[in-house]
């Protein structure tokens, strides 16, 4: 695809694109291979040689004593402690920028770990952000799946915005003979067109702008979780075509997200043949979904596109920005133990004696006091009595004679043909 746009100083002033990790290197070396500037693009990375073979504009690698040129090791936690120690480098290539895109895959060591850290020292550098982000395929574990769930739980807090696409949703774009090669190669084409077609939003000059402050106002500070969906389409059908992929797309859940946006921005990529019709019959076709949404579009017109028509779609929904209040640690106090209570617990917890029998337990009473009639301290004192359990059957010994030997029952525990409590 031909992406005839502005990618010099003026473009690169205001937008940087950063590749963090195996995954955002491979994925900002696609776009680099798309036409777009490398002057774009810092690649970052805990160590590797990705790094050094990355054609980015500038590489910041995140080198410490910690990781003793290892590299992250799959611990995003070795990245994020590299990351914060240089975080000083990170924000003097954020300075200038005023919207930044962290392209990563989550699940690893770097991207995981890195790319949080990373979108906080660009929002203090004063940047919107956007994370676009991949996230394991089922088969990779659920120990990836475990650090990419909690790697995009810190991007949420820390960026304005992140775009996530489940690998796992790219076996419902491949066929059954797919390579596991080919996968990885379509499921990081499908996550660049979504950074091209945002990308356009920032440096194309379009028939239909969205400004670049505009785009701020519209994402910053408001935290979204964010799906996408890219469609494109040629010949005199296209916009039907175009449509009918569009919400067909898997990561649109056949148009179910839809109604659950509250924002939704398209970009809108034709050729000089674009026509207004096309782009008002899309826009119904959009707003007919998601009424309730607010929906902003841009076009433009690529002399390379000839007679194709490209959409690119970001549905965003808002984050519950409100955590569960907390108890305060007194107020749990209070409510477990009433403080000004002077009850003491005992350190031992002893059952209610067992209900017996007056026949029963005239016969224990006996056997303690060797058939003398029992005195008054010796009837006041706890003595272990048999417990009341109903005994539904002996089995075979159900019909068996009692074991008597010198007038006492040896079926009977010692413990309760002695008295002697269990305490």
């Amino acid at each position: 695809m031909n992406t005839n746009a502005p990618t010099g100083p003026e473009a690169s002033s205001c937008l940087r694109i950063f590749g963090v990790g195996d995954t955002g290197l491979s994925l900002i070396e696609r776009l680099i291979a798309d036409g777009l500037s490398p002057e774009l693009f810092v690649a970052v990375n805990a160590g590797g040689t990705e790094l050094e073979r990355s054609g980015a504009g500038r590489r910041v690698r995140l080198e410490c004593k910690r990781l003793r040129g290892l590299g992250s090791g799959g611990d995003p936690e070795r990245g994020r402690k590299a990351a914060e120690e240089r975080s000083d480098e990170l924000k003097s290539v954020c300075t200038g920028a005023k919207v930044v895109f962290i392209v990563t895959g989550l699940g690893g060591g770097s991207g995981t770990g890195i790319s949080p850290v990373l979108a906080r020292v660009a929002k203090a550098a004063g940047a919107l952000v956007l994370a676009f982000v991949t996230t394991p395929f089922e088969c990779e574990g659920s120990h990836r799946q475990g650090l990419a769930e909690q790697g995009i739980e810190e991007l949420k807090e820390a960026a304005d915005g992140v775009i996530c696409l489940p690998n796992q949703k790219i076996l419902e774009l491949i066929e059954q003979n797919t390579s596991v090669v080919d996968t990885f190669k379509i499921a990081n084409g499908v996550l660049a067109d979504a950074v091209r077609g945002v990308w356009r939003l920032v440096s194309f000059k379009g028939l239909i702008e969205i400004p670049l402050d505009d785009l701020c106002n519209l994402l910053q500070d408001r935290h979204f979780e964010s799906t996408f969906a890219v469609a494109e389409a040629r010949g005199n059908e296209r916009l039907n075509t175009v449509i009918y992929r569009l919400f067909a797309h898997p990561m649109l859940e056949d148009g179910a997200v839809l109604p659950e946006a509250e924002t939704i921005v398209v970009s809108l990529t034709g050729g000089p043949n674009l026509t207004m019709v096309e782009a008002n019959g899309l826009m119904e076709a959009i707003k007919a979904k998601c009424e309730p949404a607010q929906i902003r579009m841009g076009a433009c017109i690529d002399e390379g596109f000839g007679d194709s028509l490209a959409v690119t779609l970001i549905c965003a929904r808002k984050l519950d920005r409100e955590p569960p209040p907390r108890r305060r640690t007194e107020e749990i106090d209070t409510q477990l133990l009433d403080r000004s209570s002077n009850f003491k617990p005992s350190t031992r917890i002893l059952p209610p004696a067992p209900s017996l029998p007056p026949e029963k337990m005239a016969q224990i009473l006996s056997r303690q006091s060797g058939g003398r009639a029992p005195s008054r301290r010796a009837t006041t004192r706890m003595r272990q009595g048999q417990l009341p359990l109903e005994i539904v059957s002996k089995g075979r010994f159900d019909r068996s004679e009692p074991t008597i030997y010198k007038g006492e029952d040896l079926d009977v525990p010692t413990y309760l043909r002695r008295g002697v409590p269990l305490n």
